[in-house]
């Protein structure tokens, strides 16, 4: 294999704090509580915090920042290095990124090797379903408090310009936010080129992905040709202004998340639909078996009073909850006409073998069943 880590660079005499380091020190700090000057305030008993660290620039700078408040003892840093194995010799580069962590002083460092399961998704949808399984599994098996990662504004802004290009939703172009559940990404602010400057400063030998440089994923397009011309064309900070519309709309979509959540645990009837099938009625996955099969069932009417960006995520947090993935808007759009109750009464596939239907008026279910009058969705075996 070729060896794509940098050659290792001489560590800087003890001086002045470089101001790029300093930088991430706070944004890191804020983040998690944590003083980034002072006395060292030792914790007994502290929490445990992960970094994500697949050895590039971005997760290694990260990691290194995080040992800084280890060493203060407020908290503890460990590490999970994920290989993916898409790549030949990518166990090398696993093991060679967990003794750099180590030798910052990270304590426990995990290496999981994963396997991808494409199930009908591309490789980069795999590896990063993949990833965060690796992610949260260790988190879970250690009772670590938080996983940081290492995204930063380039990577903000990529997100949103390949949401654009999709034609998603408020979700998908407020991109990824700082705290998620258990995910923290404090590197948001900075840019691609400090953590690099954090490695050069630190002495860290970071591993350069070549599936970075490939132009045959859409991210390393856009990021090599379609925001340099962005900004040539429309002046500099287009990836400042990217990631400041995406911190706009996530504030915004948090929000409208927040009361689709509320809305759908009042509605939501969780289990088989015992009553009743489906209208299209055909398929054998309907038979003996369907009690076995699970299913959530949604009040039509409840739908129906719902404004159009409450009823989409409704719809979509059940197909979540069931196994499948998120769903395009053309398919929640298409569950939608589901309530028109004119035509078809289903099934209509969504995402992950997740599909929805609406029990018939003239179907011969009682009108008090847990069926009539609800849209259920099931997902396949």
């Amino acid at each position: 294999m070729d060896n794509d880590f940098a050659q290792p660079q001489t560590r800087r005499a003890r001086g002045r704090l470089d101001p790029t380091v300093g930088k991430a020190r706070s944004v890191v700090g804020e983040l998690l509580g944590l003083k980034t000057t002072g006395k060292n305030r030792l914790v007994e008993n502290p929490p445990l915090i992960l970094v994500g660290c697949s050895g590039g620039p971005d997760s290694l700078a990260l990691a290194a920042v995080c040992a800084f408040f280890a060493s203060r003892g407020e908290v503890r840093v460990g590490a999970v290095v994920v290989d993916h194995q898409m790549q030949e010799g990518s166990a090398e580069v696993a093991q060679a990124t967990a003794v750099q962590l180590r030798e910052l002083g990270l304590d426990p460092v995990v290496v999981r090797t994963v396997d991808l399961n494409h199930d009908g998704v591309g490789p980069e949808a795999a590896a990063r379903a993949a990833r965060f399984g690796a992610l949260e599994a260790t988190a879970l098996e250690l009772g670590a408090e938080s996983v940081l990662l290492g995204h930063t504004l380039d990577d903000q802004a990529e997100s949103v310009l390949l949401g654009l290009a999709r034609g998603s939703g408020t979700r998908s172009l407020a991109g990824m936010r700082v705290r998620r559940g258990i995910y923290l990404r404090p590197f948001l602010s900075l840019r691609r080129h400090e953590t690099l400057a954090i490695c050069d400063a630190l002495g860290l030998v970071p591993w350069h992905d070549p599936s970075n440089q490939d132009p045959a994923y859409l991210r390393v397009r856009v990021r090599n040709n379609v925001i340099p011309y962005l900004g040539a064309e429309l002046g500099p900070g287009i990836a400042e202004s990217l990631a400041r519309s995406a911190n706009i709309l996530g504030h915004d979509a948090d929000y409208l998340d927040e009361l689709a959540g509320l809305e759908y645990e009042k509605m939501a009837l969780r289990g088989a639909a015992s009553q009743g099938g489906n209208d299209a009625g055909n398929s054998a996955e309907n038979g003996a078996d369907s009690q076995e099969v699970p299913e959530i069932c949604l009040s039509e009417d409840g739908l129906r009073g719902l404004a159009p960006a409450l009823r989409m995520r409704v719809l979509a947090l059940a197909v979540v909850e069931l196994g499948g993935v998120q769903p395009s808007l053309e398919r929640l759009a298409s569950a939608e006409k589901l309530l028109e109750r004119k035509g078809s009464a289903g099934p209509v596939q969504l995402a992950g073998k997740v599909s929805a239907w609406r029990i018939s008026r003239n179907q011969a279910v009682p009108h008090e069943g847990p069926s009539y009058g609800k849209l259920v969705l099931r997902r396949s075996r």
